[in-house]
């Protein structure tokens, strides 16, 4: 019989080698290879012909009916949200985080509301003892939930367990996938091929008995999930617990999902009973607005279909001659504003070489929209000229390299979330639709024209 080869395999994106190296020629890391055992291919295999002995699969029409998934509502609006309403039978949730940010809480919390509701619900931790989940659980005042708890790292045993009931649990969570154990393949728990294996093994147990699966994942220092990228694609759904531990609120950003939309967001807040949800997340990223201040103002992002009101601030220091200026960005695209620092000098003589720029997303909040280009180059012109922006104005607009300003998607959702708060207008581009709002829209076709507006007015 052949000997199995040695082949090395990439902790972080999967790709194989014959030989050890310092560095994975696929995706940069160094120190990811790790030796795992080879499959031994006989020459028979190799040559085997597929296009016979197998069974013939069933095709179907793509107008054939079909039945809407049915949901399990939790019970905590911010997760259903971001769910898309709730946990879909059969499918596989995988949830990120960094550590310590509320992964397990939020999914005790949720599968303690399902029991109470009359769903059997088990919960598999392969990090804690049974006793640390119900301690925690009572200081949550869950206790009196009836969640099935274990401790566990063998996938064989968990699905042997619930095959022997005969009864498959409604929603099964496992925290966490880095720590299952698959003895079909060699290999510590944590690396490529168990994380592969143990996942799939899973899935499909989802798919054949119809329960919710829930996998908590690792993340590695730069927030991805670790493992093989492949385990993203594998699940139906992906969410992203985000948040600093200097803030008490956290995100939940759904980032894919086969049965909902993505990007939308739910937004928690930590407290001494867990975590809380935040039916109004734009309070939490607007500081008190009473005085008028240089280098802030108020931009309406837009996560998924719900508008959040985060304040935008910029702060401008001018250095003597020969010094070499720093650019500081917290919760934004630093190749964003450099484009935008780059578009006000070069379309609208303002000079920013000699300056130190800090910009600034209150609250913590990560800002992606485009949308936000018009607010960025607002606090800064605010804070270069030392004027202050009307405090009950927003502002909004995708600027292009040319200086024009172009329209944004769904600006009136953006103007009724501002409008609930207090804010009466609202600048932005000349070329938006007119949408039905309470607000007063100052439309600007160039960046030029919204300078001029800002120096000749005072803000």
């Amino acid at each position: 019989m052949a000997k199995p080869k040695k082949r090395y395999v990439c902790q972080q994106c999967g790709s194989v080698t014959s030989q050890w190296q310092g560095q994975c020629g696929d995706c940069g890391e160094w120190n990811s290879l790790v030796e795992e055992a080879g499959a031994v291919v006989t020459p028979f295999q190799a040559k085997h012909n597929l296009q016979s002995g197998g069974r013939a699969i069933v095709l179907s029409g793509l107008d054939s009916d079909v039945a809407l998934p049915d949901r399990m509502a939790t019970g905590i609006a911010e997760l259903d949200r971001a769910l898309g309403g709730g946990f879909v039978e059969g499918s596989a949730t995988l949830i990120g985080g960094d550590p310590g940010i509320g992964k397990s809480t939020l999914l005790l919390q949720a599968a303690a509301r399902l029991a109470l509701a009359g769903k059997q619900v088990a919960y598999v931790s392969g990090e804690e003892a049974a006793d640390q989940v119900r301690l925690r659980a009572r200081r949550l005042g869950l206790g009196k939930a009836p969640v099935q708890l274990a401790s566990a790292t063998s996938v064989r045993d968990i699905l042997t367990t619930f095959g022997d009931r005969g009864e498959a649990p409604d929603l099964l969570i496992i925290d966490s996938i880095q720590t299952m154990h698959s003895d079909l393949i060699e290999g510590a728990p944590g690396t490529v091929s168990q994380v592969r294996a143990a996942s799939q093994e899973l899935i499909r147990f989802a798919k054949e008995r119809g329960t919710a699966v829930v996998l908590v994942g690792h993340v590695t220092k730069d927030g991805s999930i670790a493992g093989p990228r492949v385990l993203e694609h594998m699940v139906d759904t992906v969410l992203s617990f985000e948040g600093e531990r200097s803030h008490q609120f956290r995100i939940l950003r759904a980032v894919k999902n086969r049965f909902g939309g993505t990007d939308e967001i739910g937004v928690f807040a930590m407290a001494g009973e867990g975590l809380t949800e935040v039916a109004n997340p734009s309070t939490l990223f607007l500081t008190d607005r009473a005085e008028s201040v240089t280098g802030s103002v108020v931009f309406p992002a837009l996560e998924g279909t719900r508008p959040v009101l985060v304040e935008v601030q910029a702060l401008v220091v001018r250095l003597a001659s020969g010094a070499t200026p720093r650019r500081a960005v917290v919760g934004w695209d630093s190749g964003r504003l450099a484009m935008i620092l780059a578009v006000l000098e070069a379309r609208c003589g303002l000079s920013f070489s000699t300056c130190e720029v800090y910009l600034n997303i209150a609250g913590g909040y990560r800002v992606q929209d485009p949308a936000a280009d018009l607010a960025v180059a607002a606090a800064l012109i605010s804070a270069l000229a030392e004027r202050p922006l009307p405090s009950d104005g927003i502002a909004f607009g995708e600027i292009a390299l040319s200086g024009e300003v172009r329209p944004v998607a769904h600006a009136g959702l953006r103007m009724k979330e501002a409008a609930k708060l207090g804010f009466n207008r609202a600048l932005g581009p000349a070329a938006q639709p007119a949408d039905k709002s309470p607000m007063r829209l100052s439309g600007f076709a160039t960046l030029k024209a919204f300078v001029d507006h800002l120096l000749a007015r005072g803000g």
